[in-house]
């Protein structure tokens, strides 16, 4: 067996745009090796409240041209770009912590949907050229539909949800949801995390930026504010009397590269300060919302939507296709931010704030009759739920000019 000191590694290199003596460099540092771009990123992801990114597509094939002109290897970052499904969405810390949209888009070559873009047809064009047989034609689109809006019909408050969560964890002290003893002691890994404790009185609460990544305030059950890695310091309201304080945390993404990686424990990972003394007692409750957990919480009694509607909520309504299903897009006109299941599968999370402004769901996950269709919604209802045939990205930033796109 080779030892592992002697294995030896081929150097590659990332980028997007060629820089002046960057593959000579590569070539002078390995001489009659192999010259590799590991990743050549062909678009970029997107960050919530930040533009979405195009690379435009001209200038994509020029720079492949050219590598592949000067005999190198290239592997495309993304040729499909598709969806972070559930929680699974990232996030990129370089110094601020941002967390990535469900859509994994991309501007790649394949878009989300798998549709076929100017990208693709360009890299085609070009690699025919380095192909001797011809080249096979592309497989046919999938057609999409465009269902009949959805009436969201009943809700259910978080508050009263929680009977149908796992039985919380009592803990002297703030606890990481990756620390909490549930799912047979192996910890919950993503969604969100209920904190609840008895205070006193109001007044200053500092989280120390020991929230991750964002958490909505409560005081008995009422809305006061929200803390995430921005905002640290919120007032409390007056009172005399024992209240309960309940923080919603949210997990938002783990960063995927770089040095923050180290640091990726989630829920309350430190002291919170209430008037500068830290805060004891916690009740903690995982709302990690598994299958489990929406089918328990689906067996139980929801209200109607001409009852008062309490947020955080759940809220549901029925979508009823026709015929073979087929896949579409969700937009949710009027909803702030939240989750969205359907018939159990989680699609991802939407946000007011942009870019991505609809949820891909493809056909196999519905069902040809009655799909349910249950969102999660942190502030606020639209009450409506409709549908698309394309997606939407929000404005745009050109990427080829964007400061991460660099040579790493």
């Amino acid at each position: 067996m080779t030892p592992i000191s002697s294995i030896k590694v081929l150097k590659t290199i990332n980028l997007q745009k060629l820089s002046y003596g960057a593959m000579q460099s590569l070539a002078e540092m390995q001489p009659e090796k192999p010259l590799l771009v590991m990743e050549y990123w062909s678009g970029w992801f997107d960050v919530w409240g930040e533009p979405h990114h195009i690379y435009p597509a001209e200038e994509m094939t020029a720079v492949v041209s050219e590598l592949l002109e000067r005999g190198a290897s290239i592997n495309l970052y993304m040729f499909h770009g598709g969806t972070s499904f559930g929680f699974m969405s990232g996030a990129v810390d370089l110094g601020i912590y941002k967390p990535q949209i469900s859509s994994y888009d991309y501007d790649a070559p394949l878009s989300e949907c798998g549709d076929y873009t100017l990208k693709y047809h360009l890299l085609r064009s070009l690699l025919t050229n380095y192909h001797s047989e011809p080249v096979p034609e592309p497989p046919p689109l999938q057609d999409r539909a465009v269902y009949e809006a959805v009436l969201v019909s009943q809700h259910m408050s978080l508050w009263d949800s929680l009977q149908y969560a796992e039985k919380p964890f009592k803990s002297e002290d703030p606890i990481s949801m990756e620390n909490l003893p549930v799912h047979n002691s192996n910890g919950q890994s993503y969604g969100y995390t209920l904190y609840e404790t008895t205070i006193l009185s109001g007044g200053s609460l500092n989280s120390r930026n020991n929230i991750r990544d964002r958490a909505l305030v409560f005081v008995d059950r009422q809305f006061v504010g929200i803390l995430d890695y921005r905002t640290q310091e919120l007032a409390l309201p007056k009172g005399k009397d024992a209240r309960t304080l309940s923080l919603l945390v949210e997990n938002c993404g783990r960063v995927n590269y770089g040095e923050a990686l180290d640091t990726q424990h989630k829920g309350l990972v430190g002291d919170i300060l209430l008037n500068h003394t830290p805060l004891k007692r916690f009740a903690v409750h995982s709302m990690d919302m598994t299958p489990s957990f929406l089918n328990r919480s689906h067996s139980g009694k929801w209200n109607s939507m001409t009852e008062s509607l309490v947020y955080p909520g759940f809220f549901k309504g029925t979508l009823h296709v026709d015929g073979e299903p087929r896949d579409t897009f969700i937009k949710l006109p009027g909803w702030m931010k939240g989750v969205v299941f359907v018939n159990g599968n989680n699609l991802g999370r939407y946000w007011c704030i942009g870019p991505q402004k609809n949820l891909y769901l493809p056909g196999p996950w519905l069902k040809t009759g009655n799909n349910q269709i249950t969102v999660f919604e942190e502030q606020r209802a639209g009450g409506t739920i409709v549908f698309a045939e394309n997606p939407e990205h929000g404005r745009t930033i050109d990427v080829s000019r964007h400061p991460f796109c660099t040579i790493i």
